[in-house]
């Protein structure tokens, strides 16, 4: 399959990365770029599931979470990703399975295992930027949304979310501080994408 190309951002909650993929979805469409976004949890059937489960701490166990990811992730994958992908089409990704393998491996399932059940149908993504954030600062900037996801922004718990996201190394991953000014940010993930598409 090819192929447009994959971009994925990734990171606690309150890292930045909704901000940057809008960012970068913007700057790459005015340069006249085929270009397109998603993000995860979907708006499918299971994506609206796991955000309404999301609300009632402990109506999930990790297995349960990671069944839904799973079912919602292949949903997006077939009716948005790879139909963009073999259109030739720059996707951007707001999470992806590197979510689903820190945040449900930090609650104890296997994170090589995770993998494996994702990397069999999910296609593989070009860069994956990797937004650094300290979890009380990420619970700080997230502390006047309207709603507040009880499943995964306890301080303790995202502590070993962040660890497990700075486990992932490679030359297709890159990790930034999410303490930057945005604009600064924004401008180094942008040399960064076009290297990679230009390249």
């Amino acid at each position: 399959m090819k192929k447009g190309r994959l971009i994925v951002f990734e990171g606690i909650d309150g890292a930045g990365k909704s901000t940057q993929a809008r960012m970068l979805r913007r700057k790459l469409g005015a340069r006249g770029r085929k270009v397109v976004s998603f993000r995860e949890p979907s708006r499918s059937r299971w994506g609206r599931e796991l955000r309404a489960k999301a609300k009632s701490e402990g109506s999930l166990t990790p297995l349960e979470e990671l069944e839904l990811f799973v079912k919602d992730r292949r949903e997006n994958v077939a009716r948005n990703i790879r139909p963009a992908l073999l259109a030739g089409t720059i996707v951007i990704l707001d999470r992806y399975y590197f979510s689903t393998i820190a945040y449900q491996g930090a609650k104890g399932l296997d994170p090589e295992r995770i993998r494996k059940i994702n990397e069999r149908f999910a296609p593989k993504p070009d860069l994956v930027f990797f937004l650094d954030l300290g979890a009380s600062a990420g619970l700080s900037r997230i502390s006047g949304r309207k709603t507040r996801d009880l499943l995964f922004e306890r301080e303790t718990y995202l502590r070993r979310v962040r660890r497990m996201f700075r486990d992932f190394q490679g030359p297709r991953f890159v990790h930034l501080d999410g303490r930057r000014d945005k604009r600064e940010l924004g401008r180094e993930i942008l040399a960064r994408t076009l290297a990679v598409l230009e390249g």
